[in-house]
């Protein structure tokens, strides 16, 4: 069980890196988002670099991140983007300057790298959920931001459920209910990843697992090789996000396959990754997953105010 974060404070400041890839910024319009809702934007100076395919050089964006995580002005720390270039960066992470200074961190897609890295050698909560600018400034739907909000803000506690808008129907793979801590992302990214020091530790996890542009033969084969890899076989549920550009009755039929001869819950439709609206979850935090009843509960602390 990962360790809870400090709430993101009322008036607070929030930083902005580019650990990944590049993106254009409308910097006027993402100080007014923050302003509107009270917050104060610190803006890393690597988001308004490019480096080919990526936002900065190596040092450039690893001095960022450090450097959000150090500052004790800093409350949460947003990503810009994914795209590619976090594992680039997994083998020089200062872990122990990130678990002396525990503050929300948010992303998705290639940002399951550091999601997985922190969560492993800092040992505290991180949160999978919408970037500054595809997402909140990208006018997502509800519940994007609230759910995002209502998150950081420590308005979910032990107990509570984490609500799925209904205009969404969920989808039962398989009935049952299992308690685990909640780990993983972007399924490519957990794939690439593995057989480093910062694979996924999948034992009695709930699994999470988005995409997006990847065919239904790319899906097939990104879990097979954690099939073979051995780490489905240590899950105790799946929880399957948004996998955009898949027909849903392939990759129901595909699930179905790879994870009923295992005999665990699994749940699919969550509106979380490369979709709209793009729920938060807390990745490391310990939860309850009922796939019959269609229900993800916390069951620890995920945000505490100091």
């Amino acid at each position: 069980m990962a360790a809870a974060v400090p709430a993101l404070r009322a008036e607070g400041t929030i930083a902005l890196i580019a650990p990944a890839g590049p993106a254009a910024l409308d910097v006027e319009k993402a100080g007014q988002w923050m302003r509107a809702r009270g917050y104060d934007l610190h803006i890393f100076t690597g988001v308004y670099e490019r480096d080919g395919y990526l936002a900065g050089s190596d040092a450039v964006r690893l001095r960022d991140l450090h450097a959000a995580f150090a500052n004790p002005d800093i409350d949460a720390i947003f990503c810009l983007r994914g795209g590619y270039g976090t594992p680039r960066l997994l083998d020089a992470l200062d872990f122990e300057l990130i678990r002396a200074n525990p503050k929300p961190f948010v992303g998705y897609s290639d940002i399951t790298a550091l999601h997985l890295a922190i969560n492993r050698y800092a040992g505290f909560v991180t949160f999978h959920g919408p970037m500054l600018n595809a997402d909140l400034l990208g006018d997502k739907q509800a519940p994007t931001e609230s759910s995002l909000l209502s998150m950081l803000r420590g308005q979910l506690g032990t107990g509570a459920e984490l609500k799925h808008p209904v205009a969404w129907p969920l989808t039962t793979i398989a009935p049952g209910i299992a308690c685990g801590r909640l780990l993983g992302g972007n399924l490519s990214m957990i794939a690439a990843v593995m057989g480093t020091p910062y694979e996924i530790d999948a034992e009695g996890v709930i699994l999470f697992i988005e995409d997006v542009n990847e065919p239904i033969y790319r899906i097939d084969r990104l879990l097979t090789h954690l099939r073979l890899a051995g780490k489905l076989a240590q899950v105790a549920g799946v929880l399957v996000g948004d996998v955009a550009g898949v027909d849903k009755v392939a990759l129901d039929r595909l699930l179905k396959q790879t994870f009923e001869p295992l005999c665990i819950p699994v749940l699919s439709g969550w509106r979380s990754g490369h979709c709209d609206p793009n729920l938060t979850l807390p990745m490391g935090a310990q939860v309850r997953l009922d796939a019959g009843a269609q229900r993800v509960v916390l069951e620890q602390e995920v945000i505490f105010r100091p």
